[in-house]
């Protein structure tokens, strides 16, 4: 047995891993409440991920045009292809306009109508009267809402006194005899030291796991660290099958493009310089939802119609906008195209592909954040000491497709609610820290044992890239089965390569060799569970495109491939046996009426 009782611990009572905006987001609400919260973070809380968020934040404040939540609620819905759970759906929707009203008492700069007022734009999916015409509901601060979330929620954190542990990693969920999360181990990057920090409850805000892929908008931090250890916890992750492929990334550096310029008024054009999106969404045109968009394109571009000496992506046009409307509402973009295209989107359009984005799966919690599983007959048995929030967890208000700005929304909500529940539960049965098992840092200890003493192997970033390369060809926009299966067999090969990482720098002080290599151990449980979950689920829905399973939007049975009979149900992968269960989506709402699946129009 590894010597735990040499490493330095520490005592608080809530471990937060994560300091993007949900993490941020419950901290305040633990912070305020007086308890003693760390919060750790591989990287400074400002350079979190939510900081590249552009678009803006949903919420029916009907400020720009008629809107109420109901009609969220429904868009949320029909958006997730009916994979959403809607009693989720309907507490994120509901509760939308309290939070952004909120975020503007703690000073976030939101853009302003005449009257004082918070901006909104239109986006993607978000329509008014149910359907029948899109509606401005994302709250924006130009296209840098992101940016102005995370410093907002990072100023009120100061200003409560949160403790952060900046540039430390979480590597280990520690779980007690009765399986309760009692602390985690952590690396701390500066000195290369081992900590074991024990709490009352562990809150994982790790972000997503979008570096699984070749092209990727995600940050290089986004190494799916929370859902890496959930999975080797013995906790099942949800929905992994299901990955949104933004339909604007800048062809050939991925660099997301926010929905918010087709909200400001952006158009899609192929080579012939048609509007080609007035063709399959006629109501919503380019503002259909994410997944039905980069699908479009992609047809585009595999009939002949794409632009480029190689016909390989389609333009967004926005020099109708004038340059004064993009200088003013979309000044990132502006310098985007400068820097990563060469084009000034004033005067030219700007070439773009589908790009991988943000997962729609994760750690399965309820609209607490307690993190829950399947336990007899009940579907979502918390598990004591463990939330999640955020794109790391699955709460399911997204289901099988996200629609744009509700990312940051879930943030906010769902980080609020499980601080709020987290102090509730703390103040109504007051716990003392349960006691740490003998072998509490030894999973730990084992794993770093390995790269120290390997004198042979591969480096992690050819086996990281090679995981990449995978996932790119066997689980991108379009899908097929034999595509996948044979996914499954190569993600289960490089699964082995990962055992034999090496490590030649052995050095301690900020080693990022031997960070980059526990990252893959993180980034092989987010691939495999992808790729296990896609191939076993076969239909169509969101995001999860296959084409053997393609039919015609008149099969009233199996819209577009969509099988309600037999797919209207979560997907849940366990890592020590590689294989899966299933749960149902919950189609009960807490207060309104069921929206029942039919075929999704736009």
């Amino acid at each position: 047995m590894a010597q735990t009782n040499n490493i330095s611990k520490r005592k608080f009572d809530v471990v937060i891993v994560g300091a993007g905006g949900s993490g941020m987001r419950a901290s305040l609400q633990l912070a305020k409440a007086g308890l003693n919260v760390a919060v750790l973070s591989k990287v400074f809380p400002t350079r979190s991920h939510t900081v590249a968020a552009q678009g803006g934040i949903g919420a029916s404040l009907g400020n720009m045009s008629e809107d109420n939540w109901h009609y969220h609620f429904y868009d949320t819905i029909k958006g997730s292809d009916w994979l959403g759970d809607q009693d989720a759906i309907e507490f994120m929707c509901r509760e939308a306009p309290k939070v952004v009203y909120e975020l503007e008492h703690f000073g976030m700069p939101f853009d302003r109508n005449a009257d004082g007022t918070i901006y909104q734009r239109p986006f993607g999916g978000h329509t008014a009267n149910y359907g029948e015409k899109p509606v401005q509901r994302a709250c924006a601060a130009a296209d840098r809402t992101g940016h102005a979330l995370l410093h907002t929620l990072y100023q009120q954190n100061v200003r409560a006194r949160t403790n952060f542990f900046v540039e430390w990693m979480a590597l280990d969920l520690i779980r007690d005899a009765d399986g309760d999360v009692v602390g985690v181990t952590a690396l701390e990057l500066e000195t290369g030291d081992i900590h074991v920090l024990e709490a009352k409850i562990v809150l994982l805000a790790t972000g997503g796991a979008g570096r699984i892929f070749q092209a990727s908008t995600n940050a290089f931090i986004n190494t799916g660290d929370g859902l890496g250890m959930a999975a080797r916890a013995g906790i099942p992750l949800q929905d992994m099958e299901f990955w949104q492929f933004h339909p604007t990334g800048v062809a050939g550096a991925g660099v997301l493009l926010t929905e918010g310029c087709r909200g400001e008024g952006a158009i899609l054009r192929n080579a012939n310089g048609e509007r080609f999106m007035e063709r399959y969404a006629p109501t919503l045109k380019d503002l259909a939802p994410r997944d039905f968009v980069s699908r479009c394109m992609d047809q585009e571009i595999k009939e002949g119609r794409g632009c480029g000496p190689n016909k390989d992506y389609v333009v967004l046009d926005m020099t109708h906008l004038g340059a004064e409307t993009i200088l003013k509402r979309l000044p990132s973009v502006f310098e985007i195209g400068h820097n990563f295209a060469n084009v000034d989107i004033t005067k030219e359009p700007i070439p773009v592909v589908p790009t991988i984005h943000y997962q729609m799966g994760g750690i399965p919690t309820n609209i607490h954040g307690q993190v829950s599983v399947p336990k007899g007959d009940d579907h979502r048995s918390p598990i004591p000491g463990l939330y999640a929030v955020g794109e790391c967890s699955c709460v399911s208000v997204h289901g099988a497709n996200r629609l744009g700005t509700n990312s940051l929304l879930d943030l906010v909500v769902f980080g609020r609610a499980a601080g709020n529940h987290i102090v509730e539960s703390l103040k109504n049965e007051p716990k003392a820290h349960k006691p740490l098992p003998a072998d509490a840092a030894d999973k730990t200890l084992a794993r770093l044992a390995r790269l120290e003493s390997s004198t042979s192997g591969e480096y992690a970033q050819t086996v990281a890239n090679d995981l990449r390369a995978c996932m790119q060809s066997h689980a991108g926009v379009f899908r097929t089965q034999a595509l996948m299966d044979e996914g499954v067999t190569r993600i289960a090969e490089i699964r082995e390569r990962v055992k034999n990482v090496t490590l030649k720098d052995k050095s301690k002080v900020w080693n990022t060799a031997r960070m980059e290599a526990l990252e893959v151990d993180n980034l092989i449980e987010a691939a495999q569970a992808t790729m296990v979950s896609a191939a076993a689920r076969k239909e169509c829905r969101g995001a999860h495109t296959v084409n053997d399973y393609e039919r015609g939007a008149d099969d009233a049975e199996f819209p577009l491939g969509r099988n309600d009979k037999e797919w209207l149900k979560h997907t849940l992968w366990d890592s020590a046996s590689n294989g899966l269960s299933y749960k149902p989506v919950n189609l009960k709402p807490l207060t309104v009426d069921s929206v029942p699946p039919k075929v999704r129009t736009f």
